[in-house]
């Protein structure tokens, strides 16, 4: 990047909001990815669309990389700037505009805290359920750009079931508004899906109208502890197919009970093998007997013991120390690798034992946590770089993990994203066709590839590794 070119960024956004100091741009030349780091050559942070607009024409003319960042919670690389350029940063972006009741919406800047959100519309009697377990320094546009799901996801779905319109800017610096306040539109393609989850590679999304609901009015807790997974993998099968859909169905193994007690101290037993979180909302009549019934499910499949949550106090704890899990597990080893194979409910218990079985096979350590409810698993790796030894058999067990997901009818992200971590890995689910369309999209929106570049796209796949080693 060139000092005119410098120059003409701070002539947008202002010398305050420019950041180029070494220790500035090391800052921002990691996400929460283990071991992908790269910095960028410029960070801006810019107040409006009309000053993204005008940086990226500025991008294109000069064919700088750009890369969109809001909390840098993203867990695939998918937010390092792995060919150098700019980072545009969405702190001084970070407004709520509107809330219209009578149409259910709430109009927001990419920059507002996800939980800002939360709690904004649950003062107002209203709700927006996507919830990542980020969600308390996560932005809303971090979110849209990975399509984030969340522990409520099995009952309400994620992030793009309630994006009903935005505005976006792309590669070339034209302005795009899409969606709108509306039950209905099937005028032209669904271009708007077509952003959402693209991780900032077709363009920079710069406003964002989501979908709101009523607040629930009653919500209770559960909790189920099990002496093997596959106990507690097989009562979230049978919860299903007893036609109950909780708003959280969610698994720890013992390894995560263990390092959420240690981190915690919120009386979880550490002999337990397995736990299942559930939770039930709606009006009162429903959730007790839906609640009841998970806990008579959960007996009947081999619970150690059972409880419900005799507050919302209480239950709130229990959920915390779920949302905590990652931290909880960071703390052991040097190094934390977080992945989210996901695949059909039905396939959970033989996804879990796969798991147990890779683990051993590798000699490394998996624990396990997640949405067991919409079958989204987290394998978590705990290791230490600096063992290059160990880091291979954690990329040969993570690489039959996936393939195993895929076996299973299932796929190698489920909301964290494909960025640079997966991306070798992405031609496995979607077949040379797939990527083939894919890589159409992309050439025809960025000709110049300066949106998120490196992202999505491997140069090559690792299938050979898999059929070496993970069989």
């Amino acid at each position: 990047m060139t000092v005119h070119s410098k120059d003409l960024f701070v002539s947008i956004v202002g010398k305050e909001n420019v950041k180029d100091t070494q220790a500035q741009l090391l800052a921002y030349s990691y996400d929460a990815t283990a071991n992908f780091q790269a910095k960028p050559d410029l960070v801006v942070s810019p107040r409006s669309t009309e000053e993204i607009a005008e940086i990226v024409k500025i991008c294109a003319r000069e064919q700088i990389p750009i890369v969109s960042r809001g909390s840098g919670t993203n867990l695939a690389a998918g937010t390092v700037p792995s060919k150098g350029g700019l980072i545009v940063l969405f702190n001084n972006m970070d407004k709520i505009l509107e809330v219209d009741k009578e149409n259910l919406t709430i109009t927001v800047q990419p920059g507002v805290i996800t939980q800002d959100i939360c709690n904004f519309v649950e003062s107002n009697g209203l709700f927006y359920p996507p919830d990542p377990s980020s969600m308390k320094i996560s932005t809303i546009g971090g979110n849209v750009s990975e399509n984030s799901g969340g522990l409520r996801g099995l009952k309400y779905g994620v992030t793009k079931d309630y994006v009903k319109a935005m505005t976006v800017v792309l590669p070339d610096g034209e302005t795009l508004k899409l969606g709108g306040k509306l039950a209905k539109d099937v005028a032209g393609y669904d271009l708007m899906s077509l952003f959402v989850g693209a991780e900032g590679t077709l363009g920079i999304i710069t406003e964002i109208t989501l979908k709101l609901i009523p607040l629930p009015i009653s919500k209770k807790t559960g909790i189920a502890y099990f002496n093997s997974l596959e106990a507690a993998a097989e009562t979230v099968s049978a919860i299903i197919a007893d036609k109950i859909i909780p708003v959280t169905l969610e698994f720890m193994d013992k390894g995560t009970i263990g390092a959420v007690e240690d981190f915690m101290k919120i009386g979880l037993p550490l002999d337990a093998e397995a736990m299942l979180l559930m939770e039930q909302d709606g009006n009162e009549e429903q959730v007790e007997r839906d609640i009841q019934q998970m806990i008579r499910i959960a007996e009947l499949n081999g619970a150690t013991s059972t409880a419900l949550a005799s507050s919302n106090e209480e239950a709130e704890v229990l959920k915390t120390g779920r949302r905590a899990a990652l931290s909880a597990l960071a703390r052991k080893r040097p190094t934390t690798i977080l992945e989210d194979a996901t695949v059909p409910r039905s396939e959970i218990a033989n996804m879990v034992k796969a798991i147990q079985q890779i683990s051993e096979k590798y000699d490394v350590q998996i624990s396990t946590f997640g949405h067991a409810g919409d079958g989204n698993l987290h394998p978590t790796c705990l290791t230490d770089v600096r063992d290059e030894d160990e880091m291979l058999r954690v990329e040969q067990a993570l690489a039959e993990i996936f393939h195993i997901a895929i076996e299973l009818g299932g796929t190698i992200t489920g909301e964290h994203g494909v960025g640079e971590m997966k991306a070798p890995y992405l031609e496995w689910k979607l077949g040379e066709s797939g990527i083939r369309v894919m890589k159409a999209i992309k050439q025809s929106m960025d000709p110049q590839n300066i949106m998120n570049p490196g992202k999505m796209f491997a140069k090559e796949t690792k299938m050979r590794l898999v059929i070496n080693n993970g069989q």
